[in-house]
C-alpha cells in the first residue's frame, strides 16, 4: 500500500553525516521517519541524564537524617524536574521515538503518513523540554511543585514564582505534540500496511504501538485542558482550581489522574511490545497466544480509562466511588497478568539465548511482576488508606516505570542498535551494565517498601532519626550511585560500540520481522523489495518454505 502514497522527494544517497556540508541542516530539516526517531532518541538520552543527575542529587540529600546537602527549594526544584524529566522527556518520548523509527519498517511501508507533522511533533517535543528547563536561569528558578503540580499549591498565591508556568507552557507544547504523533501513528498502521500484512499478522510492538496512540489521542487533551485552565488561573486570574474563589482544588486532581493513570499504560504498552518482539527471537520461537497478547492489550487500554481515581482514594470521594474504582483496578491486573503467561510459556521449552536483550527482558517480567503485585495491593482501599503518601508508593511507581518501561527500553536498544547503526554493541559491557542495573535498581527501590511500610512519607526533604530510616535510606542511595555507574557503561557502550562495534549484517539476531529484511541502517527508501507476508514472521517464511507460519495462505 505505501507505493500508492508520495510521501517525500525519493532521494537514494545515504543518511548524511553531521560532519558533512550541511550535516546539520539536513538533520534538522529533516522529515525522514528514521531521522526523526534517531533525533528523539538522542534527546532522551540527553534528558535521560540530565534526569538521572537530578535523581541521585535527591537520594545523597536522603542518604542520612536531618541532611543539608541541597536546601528544601534546591530539593522541591529538583524533585519536581526529575519527575517530569522522566516521565514526559525521557520515557514516553523515548518510546514514541522507537515508533517512529520502526512501525515504518515493521508494516513495510515507506515512511510515516504525515511526515511533515512527525516533524512537527518531534519539535513540539524539543520546545517543551527547553521551555521548561529555560526556567532554571529565570530569577525565581524551576518549578517546584511536584510532577504532578497539586492545586492550590500551584496557583497563585501559593506558588508566586514563574516555574510552574515555564512548567504548563512546557508540558502543554508537549500534550500537542504526543497528540499529533498519536494520530500520525493510527493512519500509518491503518492504512500504510504492505499487501498481506492483515491486522492479524501486525508485529506485537506495532499493536502496542497502535493501542498507546488511541490513548494518546484520548488522554493528553484531558491534561493540556487542565495546563490551559491552569495558565488561565495563573496568568489572567481564573480561578478553576482555587477554593477561595469558587473553583476546586479536586478537580485538577481528576483531571490530572484522568490523564495519569492511563500515561501508565502510555509508558508501559510499547514497552509490553519490545518484549513481546524480544523473547521470542532470543528462545527461537514463536510468540505463544499471539491473539491473547494482543486482544489483552486492547483490554488494557480500555479499562484503562476508568480507573484513575483509584490515585484519589485517600480524598474522600465516598464507600461506592472507592468501591467502584478499587474493583476496576483489580480488573486490569487480569489481562496484564496473561502478558506474563505468555511470556514465560513462550520461553517454555525455548532454546534461550541470553544475550544481553534477553537478559534485561527476562528481568522485566520480575520486576515488573513485583511492581504488579504492590500495584494490585493499593487498589484494595484499606490499603491504600495505610500506605498513601509514603514511601511504598514510590517503590511500587519505580517497579512498575523503571522495573517495567526503563528494563524494557534497554532490551529494545540492545536489540535494534544494529539495526539503527549498522553496529553490534559489546555483550561484555552489556552484561556489566545488566548487572549493575539489577543490584543497583534493586538495592535503591526494594527498600523503599519497608521505609513506606513503617511511615516515610514521600515528597520529603529531610527526616528525623527514627530507628533504621537512616541506614535504610543510606542503602537506597548507595543503590542509586551503582545505578549511576550502570548508566556511565551504557553510555561508554554506546559511544564504543558507535566507533569500533563489529558489523551487523542485516539480520543479526536471525529475527522474523519485516525490518530485519533491509540493511542495517536502513536506506533512506526503506526497502528495495518489501518479501512478501504470508503469515506472522515473513522472514521465518522467507527462510523456511517449507515450514511456513500458515500453510495455506496466500502470497498477495
Amino acid at each position: 500500500m505505501s507505493s500508492r502514497i508520495p510521501i517525500v522527494p525519493e532521494n537514494t544517497e545515504p543518511l548524511p553525516r553531521l560532519r558533512e556540508n550541511e550535516g546539520m541542516l539536513s538533520w534538522v530539516a529533516s522529515v525522514d521517519h528514521k531521522q526523526i526517531g534517531i533525533m528523539y532518541l538522542i534527546c532522551c538520552m540527553v534528558f535521560f541524564l540530565i534526569g538521572g543527575l537530578e535523581a541521585l542529587l535527591i537520594r545523597i540529600q536522603l542518604a542520612q537524617p536531618e541532611f543539608g546537602f541541597l536546601s528544601p527549594e534546591v530539593y522541591n526544584q529538583m524533585f519536581t524536574m526529575h519527575g517530569t524529566t522522566m516521565i514526559f522527556f525521557v520515557v514516553m518520548p523515548f518510546l514514541i521515538g522507537v515508533g517512529v523509527y520502526l512501525v515504518p519498517l515493521m508494516i513495510g511501508a515507506r515512511d510515516m503518513a504525515f511526515p511533515r507533522l512527525n516533524a512537527l511533533s518531534f519539535w513540539l517535543f524539543v520546545f517543551g523540554g527547553i521551555l521548561i528547563y529555560y526556567s532554571f536561569l529565570t530569577q525565581s528558578g524551576a518549578p517546584d511543585v511536584g510532577w504532578f503540580a497539586y492545586s492550590p499549591l500551584s496557583e497563585k498565591p501559593f506558588s508566586l514564582n514563574k516555574g510552574p508556568t515555564y512548567w504548563a507552557l512546557g508540558l502543554l507544547a508537549t500534550g500537542i505534540g504526543s497528540v499529533a504523533s498519536g494520530l500520525n501513528n493510527v493512519v500509518t498502521i491503518l492504512t500504510m500496511r504492505t499487501p498481506g500484512m492483515t491486522m492479524r499478522r501486525l508485529p506485537l510492538f506495532v499493536w502496542m504501538i497502535l493501542v498507546t496512540s488511541f490513548l494518546l489521542i484520548f488522554v493528553i487533551p484531558i491534561i493540556t485542558s487542565a495546563f490551559a485552565m491552569m495558565l488561565l488561573d495563573r496568568l489572567l486570574g481564573a480561578t478553576f482550581f482555587t477554593p477561595a474563589h469558587g473553583g476546586s482544588a479536586i478537580l485538577w486532581q481528576h483531571f490530572f489522574w484522568g490523564f495519569g493513570h492511563p500515561e501508565v499504560y502510555i509508558l508501559i504498552l510499547p514497552a509490553f511490545g519490545i518484549i513481546s518482539e524480544v523473547i521470542p527471537v532470543f528462545s527461537r520461537k514463536p510468540i505463544y497466544g499471539y491473539e491473547f497478547v494482543a486482544g489483552s492489550t486492547v483490554a488494557i487500554g480500555l479499562l484503562s480509562l476508568g480507573v484513575w481515581v483509584h490515585h484519589m482514594f485517600a480524598v474522600g470521594l465516598g464507600d461506592v466511588t472507592n468501591l467502584y474504582f478499587s474493583f476496576a483496578s483489580m480488573l486490569i491486573a487480569i489481562p496484564t497478568g496473561v502478558k506474563v503467561l505468555n511470556w514465560v510459556a513462550t520461553m517454555w521449552g525455548g532454546k534461550i539465548i541470553f544475550a544481553t536483550p534477553m537478559l534485561f527482558a527476562t528481568a522485566f517480567i520480575i520486576e515488573f511482576v513485583i511492581g504488579g503485585l504492590t500495584g494490585v495491593a493499593i487498589a484494595s482501599v484499606p490499603i491504600d488508606w495505610v500506605v498513601t503518601d509514603s514511601y511504598f508508593i514510590v517503590a511500587h511507581f519505580h517497579y512498575a516505570l523503571f522495573g517495567g518501561s526503563l528494563f524494557a527500553i534497554f532490551a529494545g536498544v540492545y536489540y535494534w542498535f544494529p539495526k539503527f547503526t549498522g553496529r553490534m554493541m559489546s555483550e561484555t559491557l552489556g552484561k556489566w551494565h545488566f548487572w549493575l542495573t539489577v543490584i543497583g535498581f534493586n538495592l535503591t527501590f526494594f527498600i523503599q517498601h519497608f521505609l513506606g511500610m513503617m511511615g516515610m512519607p514521600r515528597r520529603t526533604y529531610t527526616y528525623h532519626d527514627f530507628p533504621y530510616w537512616g541506614s535504610m535510606n543510606l542503602i537506597s542511595t548507595i543503590g542509586a550511585i551503582v545505578l549511576a555507574v550502570s548508566v556511565l557503561v551504557f553510555v561508554w557502550n554506546i559511544l564504543q560500540s558507535l566507533k569500533r562495534g563489529e558489523k551487523a549484517g542485516g539480520n543479526p539476531w536471525n529475527a522474523w520481522t519485516l525490518e530485519w529484511a533491509t540493511t542495517s541502517p536502513p536506506a533512506v527508501h526503506n526497502f528495495d523489495l518489501v518479501p512478501p507476508v504470508r503469515g506472522r514472521r515473513p522472514l521465518w517464511d522467507l527462510a523456511h518454505p517449507d515450514m511456513p507460519d500458515e500453510p495455506d495462505a496466500k502470497v498477495v
